[in-house]
């Protein structure tokens, strides 16, 4: 069996261990010196106040987990080589084999990810969270989601007083000890100020930054790895999009300041609540915001026990996130369960909590019109329109799949808007698909702007999110569009407040944004036709139904 050779390779024999501890130290010694080439400053200096054990453990430290890491990395290359050899990539044979490989390495890197914790959990979170990795990572990874593991009250303790003062009685009541959430790189304790007013204190890890540059480091000397075993396979982009990512999370006064932009972006609404920062106890570790009742949004008995109709709020969170893409131009780049509450209000039913504001995209001007007018193109299916901006985000040939991401229709489908693709379509589909390989996925990826990679994360977490709250596809899809349209608008507003332009010129965009506008209204009467009918008809069933029995017992 082609399975076999791992196992042989890489198994657990007691005989093995030599092997095992050679294949460790060297892998250690190897991150380790890549480590301290990219970083030499982090090597201890006369001026710096931790003591030189301190270097040597977080050394050490750093070895035994980037030993694993590409101990992990190696097995996985040596399975996908040698189960792969020899079969010709457009049979099913070779499908199949490449699925139980993906598996097999998705769930090794889920284990390494839960052993070395941290940034490694952090790593597989943003994996899972992307369409375009195998589904049997992003299943698998998936599950890293909830995971992490407390830091004890004292380590935390230690942190708010380097960060706020020695004497924290001169600023709180109290503080829980036990903490209300744990995530990879903080976790969270409710408190109450001086003044009463409870709040709740975001701490990052004590000792984190230092590790992470380790990770790092060790993450992109593995990929370059991957690309010298198979050049097919590039990694790169997704280890410097990571890089940038959780540099920005890392900063809490940075965070602070996307809390306080985003309230502002979205002071016009009372569905949305931003939680407010306390700016005087706020440092690069320590993040004080207003504290909000709420629970989390894909806690679908809760949303049920208080009334709340989980359609609805899945509209609310589209609504939100669309405003932020196509409107604000400023979007929150980590759109999981555990971010986004569900408030019950007396007025409205509910409200959204919005919270972790580490992680945002502000959007070139260009590239949000732009994106805006590729959503016009979806709505009408315009493939020349399509292409062409798909030519301007630099993807070339790949513009065509366009319609299929973020609509679910290929760009020649005669389907309705918001709607999935025909038997036939969807055979043609398939055959097509099959004749790309894992270089032209590389090639795309590698070609996006960043962007686009941030949208379409976010655009992943969101429709994974409208799923699991039971919000049909259509709903997102339509929602885009009216927010991608006033995107348009504001930017057609915008020039002509600034340009004398003839009237024609000015009225032409407003009757074709009018047009539209029409388009979409008939097109959701047309859906809430459909639903309405589809309800009635489930109605009138269940009376006859209850009709019949009466029968049968008279």
């Amino acid at each position: 069996m082609r399975t076999t050779f791992v196992s042989r390779v890489f198994g657990t024999s007691p005989r093995k261990k030599p092997f095992y501890l050679l294949i460790i130290s060297a892998t250690g010694a190897a991150a380790l010196t890549y480590h301290h080439t990219l970083n030499p400053h982090l090597l201890p200096s006369h001026s710096d106040r931790r003591s030189p054990l301190y270097y040597i453990t977080t050394s050490l430290n750093g070895a035994v987990r980037s030993s694993r890491s590409l101990y992990t990395i190696t097995a996985n290359v040596v399975d996908y080589k040698y189960s792969l050899q020899g079969l010709s990539p457009n049979t099913d044979e070779y499908r199949r084999i490449l699925s139980e490989v993906h598996l097999r390495s998705a769930k090794r890197i889920l284990k390494l990810c839960e052993i070395n914790q941290g940034f490694y959990i952090k790593a597989g979170q943003f994996v899972a969270s992307m369409r375009q990795v195998p589904k049997e990572y992003s299943s698998t990874l998936a599950s890293l989601q909830d995971q992490a593991v407390p830091c004890s009250f004292e380590a935390i303790k230690e942190v708010l007083i380097s960060n706020l003062g020695s004497d924290l009685k001169e600023i709180f009541l109290s503080i829980d000890e036990k903490p209300i959430a744990a995530a990879s790189i903080a976790q969270v304790h409710r408190a109450l100020l001086k003044n009463h007013q409870e709040v709740v204190l975001k701490v990052q890890y004590p000792g984190l930054k230092d590790r992470m540059r380790m990770d790092i480091a060790t993450m992109s000397l593995l990929s370059k790895c991957v690309t010298w075993f198979f050049p097919e396979y590039r990694f790169q982009w997704m280890v410097s999009e990571f890089s940038e990512v959780i540099a920005l999370e890392l900063d809490f006064i940075q965070e602070a300041r996307n809390s306080v932009r985003t309230a502002m972006n979205f002071k016009h609404s009372s569905r949305i609540i931003i939680p407010k920062v306390f700016q005087e106890l706020t440092t690069s570790q320590v993040l004080t915001m207003q504290y909000c009742k709420g629970r989390r949004v894909d806690d679908l008995e809760f949303i049920r026990e208080m009334g709340i109709d989980p359609k609805k709020v899945a509209k609310v969170l589209v609504e939100a996130f669309a405003e932020m893409i196509f409107v604000h131009g400023f979007v929150h780049g980590d759109p999981h369960p555990g971010n986004i509450l569900v408030s019950p209000d007396e007025k409205q039913g509910f409200c959204l909590v919005v919270l972790d504001h580490g992680i945002y995209t502000s959007l070139d001007e260009e590239f949000r019109v732009n994106y805006c007018q590729l959503w016009k193109a979806l709505i009408l299916l315009d493939s020349h329109k399509i292409q062409q901006v798909g030519q301007h985000f630099g993807i070339g040939k790949y513009a065509k799949y366009l319609p299929l991401i973020f609509t679910g229709r290929t760009i020649n489908s005669k389907a309705g808007f918001g709607n999935g693709m025909s038997v036939e379509e969807k055979t043609n589909l398939k055959q097509e698909v099959k004749s790309l390989t894992a270089g032209n996925i590389s090639e795309f990826m590698e070609s996006l702007p960043s962007e686009f990679l941030t949208v379409l994360c976010t655009d992943a977490l969101i429709r994974s999110l409208t799923s699991k709250l039971g919000s049909p596809p259509r709903v997102r899809v339509l929602v885009y569009a009216n927010f991608a349209l006033d995107g348009l608008s504001s930017k057609s507003n915008l020039h002509s407040d600034f340009e004398l332009k003839g009237v024609w010129t000015r009225i032409m965009p407003s009757i074709n944004h009018l047009q539209l506008r029409l388009l979409l209204g008939v097109l959701r009467l047309l859906y809430w036709f459909g639903d309405t009918r589809q309800a009635l008809m489930s109605w009138l069933k269940q009376v006859t139904f209850l009709m019949n029995r009466l029968i049968i017992l008279e």
